[in-house]
């Protein structure tokens, strides 16, 4: 199953994206005929055949529409401190879409160690990570924001934040409902400041332990990611 991606295909005939049509034809080296899947990114999965094999625009002809594709009873919004290592955010996000995520948005915290992102290349390695993992939905990639911004941020679904410090924390498992929408807020390296802790369960975040190690910023975000996923498959 070889999947590719179109910027529409609602009608009988798609067009693969440049670089898509580049890779089917000249690499791949398919032709007029070969069977191939193709997505816009909105959760329909098309089953399609090669019309014209042109390496600048391959269209294909749509014959089989799989709507929902994969589609999971709940939405998973992660928000995530950025490492110091870039190549650590990035190895997240690639992960994080295979495992199952439908949002991630950057946060810069008191303790960040970076205060930058460049969010249009975690937005291709999301769109990589969603065609090798054969979704059809594609993750939102959001620009950083300051956190305590986000706070003041009316959100009406489930809300846990992850840190270090304090004993009135209990386990995801405890807390989430299967099911229902989730956001989850892990902080940096150093942790969460203690007016961060304050505002976010002042916003009604649920104080949420990940286990007795202490976890690298990337490692915390994958073990929330991976469990809420495996919570919701029981």
């Amino acid at each position: 199953m070889r999947l590719f991606l179109s910027s529409d295909t609602t009608a009988p005939y798609a067009t693969l994206l440049p670089d898509e049509s580049r890779h089917c034809v000249r690499v791949l080296r398919m032709g007029a005929g070969d069977e191939v899947w193709v997505t816009s990114g909105d959760g329909t999965m098309c089953r399609a055949h090669i019309a014209d094999p042109d390496e600048r625009a391959c269209s294909v002809e749509i014959v089989e529409r799989i709507d929902d594709y994969g589609h999971r009873p709940f939405h998973l919004h992660l928000l995530v401190a950025p490492t110091k290592n870039a190549a650590r955010i990035e190895w997240l996000v690639e992960k994080a879409v295979e495992i199952g995520i439908d949002r991630i948005t950057p946060i810069i915290c008191d303790h960040s160690e970076r205060g930058v992102q460049k969010t249009d290349r975690l937005d291709r390695i999301a769109l990589s990570a969603m065609k090798q993992s054969l979704k059809a939905r594609r993750p939102q990639i959001d620009a950083p924001v300051h956190l305590i911004d986000f706070l003041q941020q009316p959100t009406e679904v489930s809300k846990y934040v992850c840190y270090c410090v304090g004993d009135e924390r209990h386990t995801l498992r405890e807390l989430y409902t299967p099911g229902t929408d989730a956001v989850v807020l892990i902080g940096p390296e150093g942790d969460f400041s203690p007016r961060e802790i304050e505002a976010a369960l002042a916003a009604g975040f649920q104080p949420v332990t990940l286990g007795d190690s202490r976890l690298r910023t990337e490692t915390a975000a994958l073990y929330a990611v991976t469990a809420l996923n495996f919570l919701n498959s029981l």
